[in-house]
């Protein structure tokens, strides 16, 4: 017997992450379901080379430096004299992962490349590997991309009394700084809708926007500008107003929302975030310079999670800016850039889920444990360690299957396939398609539906990997970044609070479905998901699924939405739950295998579907078919002793 110290004795080795794109069995599968196989030939090199990057030392040292020296407010919001001077100071960590996500196109990949309806499955299929990686960074991303897919929309217009030529110049060249792929020009967006009034209910909203131009013509020498460098003036409109939260305090632009006349509800303005002033003197003496445009951060904020993420509150005094749109339509104006905010937001959330998984993964191929009789295994080895880690590994691929579904059909919405890509994509995905008149009211459900769900359910997943790395696992894991759950975990806790809470969005749910107008379509758009999911698939689980959805949408379209509204957390998750169900029996059929099929035939029985009841191995098949589960039958790990043979799975 060895007394140990603080340098002798044992150590446990570090687990070692593997490349997600090759490593996560779920992203794989989704991949071969949604995007066309000459297509996922085509971007595989250069996905997975981004999936080793993510990995790095120098990123996960960005990480550690973003956390650790987090946002501050240079001298508290004053100069040396006691000025008011707002000036935010953010860490080299948080610019260098800010720069990389730029370079890697996690937003212009949607703009400079075309392919067809899969371009957003791509482009979403490299910020899942980013997110748990990015610090955050792409919370600012996701603003960048909507108010992209915003001013995309309004610039398509051909209309020429929707805007002036010189509001056309603004936002042409807004739009081509957040969709630019080099970092000393890319932008990223603000969002200003939160106020103290209401975050998603704006309909209180206390900031208001004034028509009053500048007297001086586009041209003229007095014109004030927001950069004259590029010929870039301030906007006609005068916006004074105080927002409650900003999530992208260091963004170079921001879209946000206000009142212009009582009783014609809020509009939507792009306003620069810096203007400039030929009157600043800098510290050198050098006449001119930028200043915040009529902004004054009020304070940071302490926040549970996201803290190398700069949140503030802002004071509006007259900051310039340009109507979106018409007056009194910025709740319309705004739902496009929530409708991409919100799957961003979705997909961080699993990007947190499948992070923590890997870990927990790799954990358990290095860390052993007693099972008795002075015999010990590795935790990968361990039945009960292994039948939680599958459990995890089913709910996530289920819930991966909705959520780039959702992405499949929002694809087809911007880029039908009306329009041909620019590259030629030669098959056609494996995923049912919508018909064209079914792709709006699809996405009208599915775009609150899957937030609602997927947010709300990751967290406790997440948790459970942590707890999978037991005490170590509570650790806030600085010093080896790469296993800092801890910190997933907080971050991954707003995914259900940001654009939209839980209750939020299953209100926006039924709105849709109950839609005077609309409803009947989407509920008809619901009907065509479920069969076509299930058209290659008999048996009595199909049926079960079925059943419930035919229960469900009778009671959804026997009771009104006042009555339906106090259930509506149950009555959505259940919807998300059968549509989930629907998919991974398209999953299980269209490329079949004994561990895809266990997991479908849990996820059922879990979910309570009648018919579904999981098949019974024995204990040796039970931890092969656990371990192909959570590692792929591809990389199953050593067994410790005899363990049987693998199981064969079951059949749907």
């Amino acid at each position: 017997m060895e007394p140990s110290s603080s340098n002798t004795g044992f150590f446990q080795q570090l687990p070692v992450l593997k490349n997600q794109f090759h490593d996560d069995a779920s992203l794989q599968r989704v991949a071969k379901l949604f995007l066309p196989a000459s297509l996922l030939d085509h971007i595989g090199p250069e996905t997975a080379q981004l999936g080793d990057h993510v990995l790095s030392q120098d990123i996960f040292d960005h990480v550690t430096d973003a956390e650790k020296n987090q946002p501050y407010l240079r001298g508290n919001g004053r100069d040396a004299f006691g000025n008011p001077k707002s000036e935010l100071v953010v860490t080299e960590g948080w610019k260098r992962l800010q720069d990389f996500g730029f370079e890697k196109g996690v937003v212009a990949l949607n703009y400079d490349t075309d392919y067809g309806p899969y371009t957003r499955l791509v482009q979403f299929m490299r910020c899942h590997l980013w997110g748990a990686s990015c610090a955050n960074t792409l919370c600012p991303a996701a603003m960048q991309d909507g108010a992209a897919r915003l001013l995309k929309r309004h610039l398509a217009k051909q209309d020429s009394s929707s805007m002036t030529p010189t509001q056309r110049r603004v936002f042409q060249n807004a739009f081509d700084h957040f969709t630019s792929r080099d970092s000393t020009k890319a932008w990223t967006s603000g969002q200003w809708m939160t106020e103290r009034t209401g975050g998603s209910d704006v309909s209180l909203t206390e900031t208001v926007a004034t028509y009053d131009p500048y007297p001086a013509g586009d041209g003229n020498p007095a014109t004030p500008w927001a950069n004259p460098e590029e010929g870039i003036p301030l906007g006609p409109w005068s916006i004074t107003g105080f927002k409650w939260f900003s999530s992208a305090t260091d963004s170079q632009a921001t879209i946000l929302l206000a009142m212009t006349q009582p009783g014609k509800g809020v509009s939507a303005f792009f306003a620069p975030m810096r203007r400039h002033n030929p009157s600043l003197v800098s510290a050198t003496g050098r006449p001119g310079g930028t200043e915040l445009n009529g902004v004054t951060i009020q304070r940071l904020k302490n926040k549970f999670g996201t803290q190398s993420l700069p949140t503030a509150e802002l004071e509006l005094k007259g900051m310039r800016g340009w109507l979106i749109g018409d007056e009194g339509k910025g709740i319309q104006e705004i739902s496009t850039i929530l409708n991409i905010t919100r799957v961003h937001t979705t997909v961080s959330s699993l990007a947190y889920l499948g992070r923590s998984l890997a870990v927990a993964k790799a954990f358990a191929l290095v860390r052993e444990v007693g099972v008795g009789k002075g015999k010990r295994v590795p935790l990968s080895n361990h039945p009960l360690h292994m039948r939680t880690l599958s459990g995890t590994a089913t709910e996530y691929h289920a819930m991966m299957l909705l959520v780039f579904y959702t992405l499949y059909v929002l694809g087809l919405d911007e880029r039908p396939p009306s329009s041909p890509p620019n590259h030629t994509v030669t098959e056609t995905s494996r995923a049912p398609s919508p018909p064209p008149h079914l792709v709006a009211p699809l996405l009208r459900v599915l775009s609150s539906l899957h937030k609602a769900y997927v947010c709300e359910h990751v967290v406790p997943l997440v948790f459970g990997c942590m707890e999978a790395l037991g005490g170590v696992g509570y650790l806030v894991n600085a010093e080896s970044e790469h296993l800092n759950v801890a910190r997933l975990f907080r971050d991954a806790c707003v995914g259900a609070i940001w654009e939209g809470t839980t209750d939020v969005l299953s209100s926006d749910t039924l709105r849709a479905l109950k839609h005077p107008a609309t409803g009947r379509d989407s509920l008809a758009a619901l009907d065509w998901l479920v069969d076509s999911a299930l058209s290659s698939s008999g048996g009595e689980a199909s049926a079960s699924i079925r059943r419930e959805w035919a229960s469900l949408r009778a009671r959804l379209v026997a009771e009104d939405q006042p009555a339906l509204l106090p259930d509506a957390r149950q009555l959505v998750f259940r919807l998300a739950e059968i549509q989930m169900a629907a998919l991974f029996v398209l999953d299980a059929v269209a490329d079949p295998g004994p561990e895809v099929e266990a997991m479908c035939q849990r996820y059922l029985a879990k979910k309570g579907f009648a018919g579904a009841a999981a098949v019974a191995v024995d204990a040796a098949q039970g931890l092969r078919l656990d371990q192909a589960i959570v590692y792929s039958a591809s990389s199953l790990p050593p067994l410790s002793g005899a363990r049987g043979e693998e199981g064969q799975g079951s059949k749907l």
